[in-house]
Order: structure tokens, then C-alpha cells, then sequence
């Protein structure tokens, strides 16, 4: 017996903080306070802790400067077996070692009766999931590799699932005959080939580099402290959910429906952003309006597993939305998507997904990535690079928002720097500006002629509330009178979007309806 439990001390996951409250205060607008503690080891599993630590590090590095490695390597004439044979050698017995400071670790653990304790619930909770040995579970955090599976896609049937994953809007592809659809893969093999190397090397890393692993080893005590927060404070439950790819999403929910305020009965879904953790993203923006809150991590961020490539964030959003209504008990009626930039990607696909959700929110985000991966790439790479984002990474976030026909709220950030073709000093350039146009153009195309379009660009164009306000009165733009016609409109037909509202006459009128755009300079926004 205490043979198997050093075992397992050796091979158990890394306990880093205990949110078991020894006492419950109350604040002063009346919620708990439940105040946790760092995991303190002894000094035999600190120090050896942090030799396995630097290990890891050290191994992030060399994994992810093999290429350069492996060249300097070749040209000093060191790739060959006369050379290889002492490095492997060297290599083992620096493995033999670390295997010895795993066993002092374990050793270590194995005297700490705070380990032990935790170990003891994990066992217990893998073998007997109940609701009680969970919410022990849920006391400590530690490794997520090592958390038991609580939502897994297989549980709930659904035609929108499979293993080979959710469906996603694909480009049409072009009518070719036979003979030249053949001359045609020969001859841009080289460009499929070069377009899969870059996507699947620099290029995903580039375009979502939250799931870089050193830049989470960076930021992990900050990530701790924001989820010791949501636990502590919000009682936040996390959970692990299984994607129809077998990816593990790591998630985080806030249920305030006991509280019963006047948004708790809404669940917030929040989609972060390329660099985003739902420890430290936008979920304290719909936690501060009293609302329910699910927010989880893409693949390949904090404790989820894979890489976020489209296919995958579909797949991870597919189950969120699905243990939302299966295990938390919430209609889709309840449910709001709120995105934070490059996290509309996933919204939009949600809202496409399932038309019944109640509204989306898209902040800081953009119509499409192509425009902005052009901008950062030599003009000489155009054509691989519509090639490979199409390919591999089309996030057609406005194509995805055209199917859905609720509430559509965007926010758009007037010193924005990412999602601008230019900078943040030309306003016109911000992709948000065309999410919104697109948007427009599809509901209401009788209304967004091409003198419609322009005046929506000159007000979108408007460097400061003063130029906004110009072009209203220049235009004679009366906010009531254009809602009385649209629900006017509405009550008289139901009839889904496009609809054929709108009179070349009123046109300025009509072209401000819907402009949904808040300019915030920088300050993030309350759901609505």
C-alpha cells in the first residue's frame, strides 16, 4: 500500500493551490469571500520541482528552435553517428537523473499530508464521479491533464455532431474539367505543400499565440490569480468537456441563478481572444452586470488540449453550447455569445450553429482574415497567402453572421491596432467597419444602395462624437422614425432577413438603422 501511494505521489499531478476556505466572510455588498492559500511544499519537492521545471523549459526552448538547432548542428558537421552516439549517451543519463529527481519529488509529496489529502480526493472522485467528491475536487488546483472528464459530446445525441467534426462553411470550389482540375493539383502541389508548413508551423502560432506553451509558462502565475479569483469570489466551477475530436476544454461557470437578479436567468458565453484565457479575459465584463457566466479557453490554451485551428474552435464551441443545455440546464433562448476579436470567429459559427441562441455580442472583431493577414506579409506572397488561409485558416467570421437572424451587437474600437489594414489612425481601415457594412447590406439591401453605403461609411469615417453628430443632423437622421418603420415592417410581414424595407427617399434615414457600432476608446463595454 505505501508502495502504490509513492508511486503515485511520483506520477501525480502538481498541486499548486488549495481554495478550501477555512472560514466564509461577508463582503460588503454581501457576497462570500472564500479565501484560499498556495499549495506550500516542503523543501525536498521545491527544490526538486524546480530542477524538473527548468527541465521543461529548457525542452520548450530546444522544441521550438530545432530547426535553427539542427542546421547549426548539420553545418558544424555534428549530424553523424561518430557524433551522435556520445550525445545519446548524454542524453540518457541526463534522463536517468531527472527520473531520480521525479522519485525525491515523490519522495517529498509523499510527506506532505496536504498532497497526500488532495491525492486522495483526486483518486476517489476518478472512481466514484458523485456531485460531493466533485465539489471536494474542485477545492484544489492542480494539473488539469489529470482532471476526471465531466461533459463529453458522446452523452447527448445530436446530428450536428460526429468524430469527424461539426460542419463548417466552406469555399466554393471552382468548375474545373478533369484534365485541367488534374494540371491544376500538379501545379500548385508546391503551394499546398508550402501553405501546410507555414499554417502548421510559425503560422498558427503567429495567429493565436496564447497556445505558445512559453508564453503560458509566463503568464501562469497570473493566470492563478485570476482563476483563484472566479473561484473564490464567484464560486466558479471549473469543468472538462470532451469535444467530438477528443479535445479536452477547459471551462469556467459562474451560475448566479440563486442570486436572482434581473440578468442571472442569461448565460454569457465568452469567446476570448488570440492571446485570451477565460482566467483573465472578458468574462468580468458580463460577471460585473449580474449575469451567468461559461467561459473556457481554446485548444491548446491553459488546460484545454489540441491546437486552434477552425475546425477544432468549432468542435470546442459545439460542446460548450451543448453542456450548457444538457448539464447546466439553460435554453438556448437564455443564451447570449459574447466575443472578444478573434473569439467571433467561434460566435459567429455558434449563432450560424444554433439560430435559436438569444443575441450576440462581437467586440474588437473583424470580417474576415484574409484583408489582415495580407497586411502583415509581403505583397509577393499574396497568392499564398489567400491560398493557405482559405485553406487552412478561413475565418469568415461575416459569411458565418449572415445565417444568423437575431440581436447583433458590435463594438468597435476606434484605437485599434490589430484588426486595422493601415493603423489605428485610419479609422476606415478597421475590419469592423466592413463586419458592420456586410451585415447591413445583407438585412437590408433596398436600403444599402450604393448612396446608402456611402453614408454610412462617411459616419463610420467620423473621427470623434462631434463628427458623428454632424452627420446625422446633415442628413436629417431621426432614430424613432426609423424603428416605428422596422417594427412597423416586422409586424405586418415576420418574414427572416434580407427584407425589402426601405425607400430611396428616406434612405439616409434608414441607412443609420442598425449601425450598432460603439465607440469606446479603449474601454471595454457591459453586455447588453
Amino acid at each position: 500500500m505505501a508502495a502504490w501511494m509513492l508511486y503515485r505521489c511520483v506520477f501525480g499531478p502538481r498541486l499548486q493551490r488549495i481554495h478550501r476556505p477555512p472560514q466564509e466572510q461577508p463582503r460588503p455588498e454581501g457576497r462570500l469571500v472564500r479565501r484560499g492559500w498556495n499549495y506550500q511544499p516542503r523543501s525536498l519537492e521545491k527544490h526538486t520541482d524546480s530542477i524538473l521545471g527548468w527541465a521543461s523549459a529548457i525542452w520548450s526552448l530546444s522544441y521550438y528552435s530545432s530547426p535553427l538547432l539542427l542546421c547549426y548542428l548539420y553545418r558544424k558537421g555534428y549530424i553523424c553517428s561518430s557524433k551522435l552516439v556520445p550525445v545519446s549517451q548524454y542524453l540518457g543519463t541526463v534522463l536517468v537523473c531527472l527520473l531520480g529527481v521525479a522519485c525525491l519529488r515523490g519522495w517529498g509529496r509523499w510527506k506532505n499530508s496536504d498532497y497526500v489529502q488532495f491525492l486522495s480526493v483526486l483518486e476517489e472522485t476518478k472512481k466514484n464521479h458523485t456531485p460531493e467528491n466533485k465539489k471536494k475536487l474542485r477545492c484544489y488546483d492542480f494539473d488539469f491533464s489529470h482532471w476526471p472528464s465531466d461533459f463529453s459530446w458522446a452523452e447527448v445525441s445530436s446530428p450536428k455532431q460526429s468524430k469527424g467534426g461539426v460542419s463548417l462553411l466552406k469555399p466554393e470550389p471552382r468548375l474545373r474539367g478533369t484534365a485541367d482540375g488534374f494540371l491544376n493539383s500538379v501545379r500548385t502541389l508546391p503551394c499546398h505543400v508550402i501553405g501546410f508548413l507555414i499554417t502548421h508551423t510559425f503560422g498558427r502560432r503567429m495567429l493565436y499565440p496564447g497556445s505558445v506553451g512559453l508564453l503560458q509558462k509566463a503568464m501562469r502565475s497570473v493566470l492563478q490569480q485570476g482563476q483563484a479569483k472566479l473561484i473564490e469570489e464567484y464560486d466558479g466551477q471549473r469543468n472538462k468537456l470532451v469535444a467530438c475530436d477528443g479535445n479536452e476544454i477547459d471551462t469556467m461557470f459562474v451560475d448566479r441563478r440563486k442570486e436572482g437578479g434581473p440578468n442571472s436567468q442569461t448565460l454569457v458565453i465568452c469567446c476570448e481572444g488570440n492571446a485570451g484565457f477565460y482566467e483573465v479575459g472578458c468574462m468580468n465584463t458580463p460577471l460585473e452586470g449580474g449575469y451567468s457566466v461559461l467561459g473556457w479557453n481554446h485548444p491548446g490554451f491553459g488546460g484545454s488540449t489540441g491546437v486552434p485551428f477552425p475546425q477544432n474552435e468549432a468542435n470546442a464551441m459545439d460542446v460548450v453550447i451543448q453542456f450548457a443545455v444538457h448539464k447546466l440546464g439553460f435554453q438556448l433562448g437564455d443564451i447570449v455569445i459574447y466575443a472578444w476579436s478573434i473569439g467571433g470567429f467561434t460566435a459567429s459559427w455558434a449563432v450560424m450553429s444554433y439560430p435559436e441562441i438569444q443575441s450576440v455580442v462581437l467586440d474588437a472583431s473583424f470580417d474576415d482574415l484574409l484583408p489582415l493577414a495580407l497586411k502583415v506579409m509581403p505583397e509577393s506572397w499574396r497568392p499564398l497567402v489567400q491560398h493557405t488561409v482559405r485553406q487552412y485558416m478561413n475565418l469568415n467570421n461575416a459569411e458565418q453572421l449572415l445565417k444568423y437572424q437575431g440581436p447583433v451587437l458590435l463594438v468597435r474600437r476606434t484605437r485599434d491596432e490589430i484588426i486595422t489594414t493601415t493603423g489605428p489612425e485610419d479609422i476606415m481601415s478597421n475590419r469592423g467597419n466592413d463586419l458592420l457594412l456586410k451585415l447591413l447590406q445583407f438585412r437590408y439591401p433596398k436600403i444599402m444602395t450604393d448612396d446608402g453605403i456611402r453614408v454610412v461609411r462617411q459616419w463610420l469615417g467620423a473621427p470623434g462624437p462631434f463628427e458623428e453628430a454632424s452627420v446625422y443632423s446633415a442628413y436629417e437622421v431621426d432614430d424613432d422614425w426609423c424603428t416605428s418603420v422596422l417594427q412597423s415592417y416586422q409586424a405586418d410581414r415576420d418574414v427572416s432577413f434580407p427584407w425589402s424595407v426601405g425607400k430611396l427617399s428616406r434612405m439616409a434615414r434608414a441607412a443609420s438603422l442598425h449601425g450598432e457600432v460603439a465607440n469606446t476608446n479603449g474601454r471595454r463595454p457591459t453586455v447588453r
